[in-house]
């Protein structure tokens, strides 16, 4: 499916001479069958064609003869490039960035900019609990540990603790 991207019917028309219009454009392709459409995109600045066109044909094989017959051949002193047109599609993904104003984008730009500032404050929150919490571990630890050592003191002292030890140690 992705193959059938091209046009078929569609031709682009490169190498066009300065003096080339839709009109002599269109009767350099009409040998070829009947054509529904021929465009010759203007530059903004200078009002003129930029050098290419394309030919749509009715019928897809009145469009390949054109093509086999028109492309390396010789317009007005220019020798024509013709190929299958791709559909038209400007680079900057599925919409086009080309195609919109520069600010077209700024809602979704803000949006974007107050996400990713929460992400980071929330990042910021998790990484503060957890190192709260990683302390508060640590001090536990250092409670228990401290507590052993006390009641490891205290079995010295106390015998009845000293016997429960010794019984301890030998059912283990």
């Amino acid at each position: 499916m992705a193959q059938q991207a091209v046009q078929k019917n569609t031709m682009y028309v490169g190498g066009l001479a300065e003096e080339v219009n839709e009109a002599i454009l269109h009767a350099a392709f009409i040998p070829f069958g009947d054509i529904k459409d021929v465009k010759t995109p203007l530059d903004q600045a200078t009002q003129k064609h930029r050098s290419f066109g394309f030919v749509t044909f009715l019928e897809k094989e009145d469009a390949a003869a054109a093509m086999d017959n028109m492309d390396g051949a010789e317009l007005y002193g220019r020798v024509l490039t013709v190929n299958y047109a791709l559909p038209e599609r400007i680079k900057g993904g599925e919409q086009g960035w080309a195609a919109h104003p520069i600010w077209a984008d700024a809602d979704t730009w803000f949006e974007r900019q107050q996400q990713e500032e929460e992400m980071q404050r929330i990042q910021a929150e998790n990484r503060a609990e957890m190192q709260a919490a990683e302390e508060l571990h640590r001090k536990k630890l250092a409670q228990e540990q401290e507590g052993e050592k006390e009641e490891e003191t205290e079995t010295k002292d106390d015998p009845m603790a000293r016997a429960e030890m010794e019984v301890l140690k030998q059912s283990n």
